[in-house]
This record gives C-alpha cells, sequence and structure tokens, in this order.
C-alpha cells in the first residue's frame, strides 16, 4: 500500500487502489477518496493546494518546523510551498502533552502512569483532562474481577457443599478436595488480590483498609494453605468431624467483593471524565478562515491563531472565544450564563466559543484560542476542583491506624503467650489462637459497615428521585449551613413563557396576542416561540402572516390579514415613528420580564411580558431551608433586574447578579473560606465549575449531563424539595453508618479477647479458628440487617 492524502478533505487513501481515482498534477500523483473529490479537484487545483496550512503571516511558536501534509519527507525550518508538489507547508505537530497523575487525598504523589496511591491506595486521577476514552485502571481491575469470578464462584459452590445431607461432594472428592480448593483460591488471591496485597498498603507500610483486606485474606489463605499440605502440624481441636476446617472461601470471596467496589468506583470516575470530554467536544472541529486575500477556507480548530478572521454562519457553534467585526446574530449563550434568551450581537460584541449562532451570520476576529477560551478554563476548573476535594475521610479509615497493629500485636501476644506458658501441643495451640485472633478480627464487617449503608442510603433516595453520588455527598449533606443557588432552569424553568399581555386604547387583547403570534410564528427567536404557544393555550390560532421582515436585535415586522404589524423592542417602533415606552413596560421589567411591544397600522397596539416563571415548589422548598438555619444565595448570570424580581418572588435577601462562571466558583470559593459548608444547585455547564467547588454539588435532572457528572447529588424531578429530603436521608444513613460501626468493633473488642484464649484458664474453653469464621460471618450479618432497615426511613 502506498499511503497518500485526498487533497479535497484530506482523507488518507492507498494510492495503489484510490476509490475515487487519480489524477497527475504538476509531475505529481494524486489520489481521492470518492469521484466527488476529484471532480472538485480538478474543477480548482490551486483552491487545494493553497487552502491547507495558516498563511506564513500566522503566529505559530518558536522553533516550529513546517512539513508538507503530501510528504512528511519535507521538511522546512519556515513556512512557504512544498518544492515537490507546490501545496502549502503545514506546521509540524507538537509532541503530545504527558498526563501526569495524582492522588486527590495526597497531591505530592505524582506518577507518569495510572494506578494506586502509594500511601492510601486511592486510584490516581489524571491532572488534566484525558482525550483517551480507555482507563488503563479500569480496564485492569475489570480483568482481575472477571478472573477471580471464574474461580471464586465454583470454590464458593465446594464451600457451601458441606450444607448437603450425607455431603456427598466430600465423600465424592475425599482427601482431593483441599488440593482442588487450594487450587481455586490460590490464583485469586495471589493474582487477582495483588493490588492489595502489594502495591496499595502493606509494602508501603501506611495503614488503611486495604490493609485489613490484606492481612485477612492472607491470613485466612496462609492457615488453609498449613492445613491443606500439612495438616498433621495442628492440634485435634481445630478439626471437625476429623477435618482441619479451609478458609479458601472467604479468601477469595473477599478478594472478589473488594474488585467490584474497585470497579464500580473507577467506572464513576470514567464517567465524570467522560462528561468533561464531552463538553471540550462542544466546541466544533472546524472554523471557516477568512484569508487575506478575501478567500474562505475551513481550517482544523487546531490551527485558527490568535487574530484570525473568522466567519460564523447561522446555526453553527462559535469557534474560539473573539470580537465580532461584521455583521450582526443573535447567540445562544445558555451555556455560559445560563440565560435562556439569546443575545444580540452586532460589531464590537464579545462572542465566546462553543455558544450557538442563531440565524444570522457575522465575521469575528479570534482573541483566544486553544487552552485559553473560556470552554477550556471551565473544563480546567471542574477538574481541578474534584481532584482538589478530598474523598471522605471514612471512621474505618481513620481507626485504622491503631486497629490494624493493635491486632497485629494482639495475635503476636497469643502466639508468645501459648508458646511460653500453654499446654502441649504448645506451639500448635499458639498459631490455632493466633490464627484465631486474626481471623475474628478480619474487617468484613468493618468494610461492610459504611458501603452497605450507604447503598442502601442511595437506594432509598433514588426511589425518592434524590440520586447521591459518594458517601461523602451524604456525610456533609447534614452538616450543609449555605445554600447557593442558580436562577435559570433551578428555581425557574428554564424557557421563557408569555405570562403577560397588556392591550392599548382601542385594542383587544385578542387583537394584540393574534397579530403578534401570527408575525412570530415565522420567527426563529425563542421569544417568538413562547408567543406562539401563549397565543395557542389562550385559544387564540395565529392567522398567516405575508411580507415578513426580521430586524436582528430589534423584532419583526409583516402584515398579518391586511393590516400592517411590528413586533419588537422600543427600536422598532421608534424606526415606525411611534414611542414604545410606557408604564406598562416599565412594570412588566420591573416584574423581571422581556417588555415585547406591538404596533398595529402605525399605531401602539400592546405589550407582550415574556419571562422565565418560577418553579412549582421553589418556595416551599427555600422556606423549608431557611427554617433549618440555612442561609440562601442566589447567584446568577442574568441581569440584576431580573434576578432581584425572582429573588422578591423567592424571600431571597442575598444575590449577585451577572455572573459568569468562574465568578460562580469563586463565590462559593469565598463562602468555603469563611468556614461555611457549602451546598451548590445548578443545572447548567456555566454551573459545573461551582457545582464542583462547592463541599456539595446539587444538580437538576432536567439540566445538562456536564452539570450532572460535576455535581454530588442529583435531584431527578428538578424540584428543589428533593435538598429537603436529601438533607434528611443523610441524617438517617450517617445515623445507621455509626450504629453499623459501632457494632462492628463491639465484635472485634468482645471476640478477640475469647480468640485469644482468655475463657481457657476459668473454662478450659478455646474458640477454633471455625468458631471465629462464624462468629466474623454473624458480624456482617447483623450489620447488613441493620443496614436494611434505611429502606423504611422516614425521610
Amino acid at each position: 500500500m502506498i499511503p497518500s492524502i485526498d487533497p479535497v478533505c484530506g482523507m488518507k487513501v492507498d494510492l495503489d487502489r484510490p476509490k475515487g481515482g487519480k489524477t497527475i498534477h504538476q509531475g505529481r500523483e494524486l489520489g481521492f477518496c470518492s469521484p466527488g473529490c476529484k471532480a472538485r479537484f480538478e474543477a480548482d487545483p490551486e483552491q487545494y493546494l493553497q487552502r491547507r496550512g495558516p498563511a506564513a503571516s500566522q503566529p505559530v511558536a518558536p522553533g516550529t518546523r513546517w512539513v508538507c501534509p503530501m510528504d512528511p519527507e519535507v521538511i522546512s525550518d519556515r513556512p512557504g510551498p512544498c518544492l515537490k508538489c507546490g501545496m502549502a507547508l503545514e506546521p509540524e505537530s507538537p509532541a503530545p502533552v504527558k498526563t501526569e497523575w495524582t492522588c486527590p487525598m495526597h497531591p505530592q504523589i505524582v506518577r507518569d502512569q495510572p494506578g494506586g496511591c502509594p500511601i492510601c491506595g486511592m486510584a490516581l486521577e489524571p491532572r488534566t483532562v484525558v482525550h483517551e476514552e480507555a482507563n488503563p485502571e479500569l480496564t485492569d481491575m475489570e480483568r482481575r474481577f472477571r478472573f477471580s469470578l471464574i474461580f471464586t464462584v465454583p470454590l464458593f459452590l465446594l464451600g457451601m457443599s458441606d450444607l448437603l445431607p450425607g455431603m456427598p461432594v466430600q465423600h465424592a472428592l475425599g482427601r482431593w478436595l483441599p488440593f482442588i480448593e487450594l487450587a481455586l483460591a490460590t490464583p485469586v488471591v495471589l493474582w487477582a488480590g495483588f493490588p492489595f496485597l502489594v502495591r496499595r498498603s502493606v509494602a508501603t507500610w501506611n495503614l488503611n483498609m486495604f490493609t485489613l483486606i490484606a492481612l485477612g485474606t492472607g491470613v485466612a489463605y496462609s492457615f488453609s494453605l498449613v492445613a491443606s499440605v500439612a495438616p498433621g502440624v495442628l492440634p485435634e481441636s481445630v478439626r471437625q468431624h476429623g477435618v482441619v476446617p479451609l478458609y479458601f472461601e472467604p479468601a477469595a470471596f473477599i478478594v472478589s467483593l473488594v474488585l467490584l467496589g474497585q470497579v464500580l468506583e473507577l467506572r464513576a470516575r470514567a464517567k465524570t471524565r467522560g462528561a468533561l470530554r464531552a463538553l471540550l467536544g462542544l466546541a466544533p472541529k472546524m472554523a471557516r478562515r477568512v484569508r487575506e486575500d478575501g478567500g474562505e477556507e475551513d481550517v482544523p480548530l487546531s490551527l485558527v491563531r490568535v487574530g484570525d478572521v473568522l466567519r460564523v454562519r447561522p446555526g453553527e457553534a462559535v469557534p474560539v472565544d473573539g470580537v465580532v467585526v461584521e455583521g450582526s446574530s443573535t447567540v445562544d449563550e445558555s451555556m455560559v450564563t445560563g440565560e435562556s434568551i439569546p443575545v444580540a450581537k452586532q460589531k464590537g460584541a464579545k462572542v465566546i466559543g462553543a455558544t450557538v449562532n442563531g440565524t444570522g451570520a457575522f465575521l469575528m476576529r479570534a482573541e483566544r484560542v486553544g487552552d485559553a477560551t473560556m470552554l477550556a478554563q471551565i473544563v480546567r476548573m471542574v477538574s481541578a476542583a474534584q481532584r482538589s476535594r478530598a474523598p471522605i475521610q471514612r471512621i474505618a479509615d481513620r481507626v485504622a491506624a491503631w486497629f490494624v497493629p493493635a491486632v497485629a500485636l494482639c495475635a503476636a501476644t497469643t502466639f508468645v503467650a501459648w508458646v511460653v506458658a500453654g499446654p502441649q501441643p504448645a506451639l500448635a495451640h499458639a498459631i490455632v489462637n493466633a490464627v484465631s485472633v486474626l481471623i475474628i478480627a478480619c474487617p468484613c464487617a468493618l468494610g461492610l459497615a459504611t458501603p452497605m449503608s450507604i447503598m442502601v442510603g442511595t437506594g432509598r433516595g433514588a426511589s425518592m428521585g434524590v440520586l447521591v453520588r459518594n458517601a461523602e455527598a451524604l456525610e456533609l449533606m447534614e452538616k450543609v449551613d449555605t445554600l447557593v443557588v442558580d436562577k435559570t432552569g433551578t428555581l425557574t424553568e428554564g424557557k421563557p413563557k408569555l405570562v403577560a399581555v397588556e392591550a392599548a386604547a382601542g385594542f383587544t387583547v385578542e387583537d394584540v396576542l393574534r397579530a403578534a403570534a401570527a408575525l412570530e410564528r415565522a420567527s426563529e427567536h425563542p421569544l417568538a416561540h413562547a408567543i406562539v404557544a401563549g397565543a395557542r393555550e389562550r385559544g387564540v390560532e395565529p392567522p398567516a402572516a405575508s411580507s415578513f421582515q426580521s430586524v436582528t436585535g430589534k423584532g419583526v415586522r409583516g402584515e398579518v390579514a391586511g393590516r400592517r404589524v411590528a413586533v419588537g423592542n422600543a427600536a422598532l417602533l421608534r424606526e415606525e415613528g411611534l414611542d414604545g415606552e410606557s408604564a406598562d413596560t416599565d412594570r412588566l421589567r420591573a416584574a423581571g420580564q422581556t417588555a415585547m411591544l406591538v404596533a398595529i397600522d402605525g399605531r401602539p397596539a400592546g405589550v407582550l411580558g415574556v419571562a422565565d416563571p418560577v418553579k412549582a415548589g421553589a418556595a416551599d422548598a427555600l422556606r423549608a431551608l431557611r427554617a433549618e438555619g440555612i442561609r440562601v444565595v442566589m447567584v446568577t448570570g442574568d441581569g440584576r433586574a431580573t434576578a432581584e424580581s425572582v429573588a422578591r418572588q423567592l424571600g431571597i435577601e442575598e444575590l449577585e447578579a451577572e455572573v459568569l462562571p468562574p465568578r460562580k466558583a469563586e463565590v462559593v470559593q469565598r463562602l468555603r473560606s469563611e468556614g461555611r459548608i457549602v451546598a451548590m444547585a445548578g443545572d447548567g455547564i456555566n454551573d459545573a465549575p461551582a457545582l464542583a467547588a462547592a463541599h456539595v454539588g446539587i444538580a437538576m435532572g432536567t439540566g445538562t449531563d456536564v452539570a450532572m457528572e460535576s455535581a454530588d447529588i442529583t435531584l431527578l424531578k428538578g424540584d428543589l424539595r428533593g435538598i429537603v429530603r436529601a438533607r434528611r436521608l443523610s441524617r438517617a444513613t450517617l445515623r445507621n453508618i455509626r450504629q453499623n460501626l459501632f457494632w462492628a468493633f463491639a465484635y472485634n473488642v468482645l471476640g478477640v479477647p475469647i480468640a485469644a484464649g482468655a475463657l481457657y484458664p476459668p473454662l478450659g474453653i478455646l474458640l477454633s479458628p471455625m468458631i471465629a469464621s462464624a462468629a466474623m460471618s454473624f458480624s456482617s450479618v447483623s450489620v447488613i440487617a441493620n443496614a436494611l432497615r434505611l429502606r423504611r426511613a422516614a425521610v
């Protein structure tokens, strides 16, 4: 295969067998991906040979080398045409930026590849948003989990087979049964569980939950290994029906459960990073650049430089941040400001990359490109805030620093005491009792105490429309004392709606509504849709309009039933020779509505009020939160008049208006610096940085995916009353966790001395590892049963 590039579309083609055929130009053979590309090239070859690559005047990094896209062996230290084919040279692509991985809890840990933190065992996070969708850590854990299931399932069935009447499996396999279980458990414990045994805690001597997992599974496996290979070294007191009990099954089962937890955790994180990649994907892949000679070319976004003049056509996304230099249109900036009504853009107006252009077209000059755009800044802020927010320090992890060495010390003391002062066979009794101590202290109940309550609690929340992503959110939710809330889409419905119709003298409300709706039916503007929908809700079916004309930034005009009609702002009515301002328009604006003026046959006919209505239940939710002592602060990108109107309706005393995404996050950080426990509720891309920066981010389920992925709690129905339910759920779940942890530790406090032989001097009773295992299992069952009570908790 001889590789080549289609000069029209840039696709790679096989020059031996090009699908679109070949042609010879200036002595060079060119291949095409389709006959259409070949025809366009032959019609104007120079257009396609000169369109690729930036012009010589485009600013690039110093020292950049220039290469031919057709022949990569042609390299120059300056731009210009290729000496072989005449095609414009392109700047050499920079080397890919190396991704660094760090621990959210221990930022001093930095690695050049994913893995586990050597201090706490937590999976490392990338410092920047990586574009690769594959997560090597997740892939590895999924492979280990699937592998462990292959061996754990039959091992579990063998372990349960002794419950069958007559124990037929034991009789059939006889003395081979221990070796079969050994063969099944060994790959699970030593390979699938290798990250927990070595990488995560034991090797670095940083004691945490993974240390407990490694200790429990390691001792259970080691004891069972001795019992299988050399059962004669163990005393008769450990035998049941003449056979030494084995603990291969719990060792493998624990490893599989922990692997499952790791897979679920890593998948959740991968989903978050996927949402950030999707956010970056909002920016268009190509931009239409205007050359100095007046010609135009489509170039990849990566080749756009500061100062380039770009054309933005109707319906396209704005490629980068910049300023309008020619033309006018309306741009939907809701992803940045949260404002649902498009903003008029004329010469000199700023435009933001990835926002969506309306029906007009304009030329813009690029001012911020690449990582300097506001979209890239939002992504960086969300990513950094998620990394910097330390995961919950579970109670079990906090006590592991003393619990693990205490158990190990107790087991060692037990072993020495029985060797020195125990009856014969002293060594065998020492081994058995030390193993009993370690097995009864196995962290099954301790490990289940928090996750079981969280699992049941989050399930209970989901049934009420409150999705909770992690334990940290539940722990902090009951402590929240400040709620920062967005306006559009959170307190309000997020869609313009016709809320008022006022008629001037000589006209009826129906006259005004019918004329305005007839004209607006031909418009693409969201306000027009609201007027048409409002007319139909009021039983007014708009007739057909003629001579329709859209005046960018002002409104529309045309004829309806033979009458001349104009609908728009005061500037449009002034063009009609009228003064559109009145007491009605002032009153509607004071109420936070957008006033649309209507003129019929050169006379002021009335005014329409369009607004974003407050959500049902928002007032009740805020009233209940204030009754609990929570401070409510509204932060919005909307204008101050609209924000103050909504604040008055909902009794909100603190507000900040006309706030862009970075400023929202700054408000949250300022409140946090005052010692407040802050929750942030929002629904849009513009809210994502603040959601991630808050102690608890709360997203509306009716909002964007990025907002929901940046948040800790999602209210599926977008009802703020879900925040009240989330607080009650938080209190119930944390109370349940504390109960579970108490009983988990109580079993250890009571069981460890008995396992060590405390009952032997007065009663002659030793706790065999089998009984220790049963006690360990019972503690786990009690924790699970207590957690299940959350399903009936009143929240």
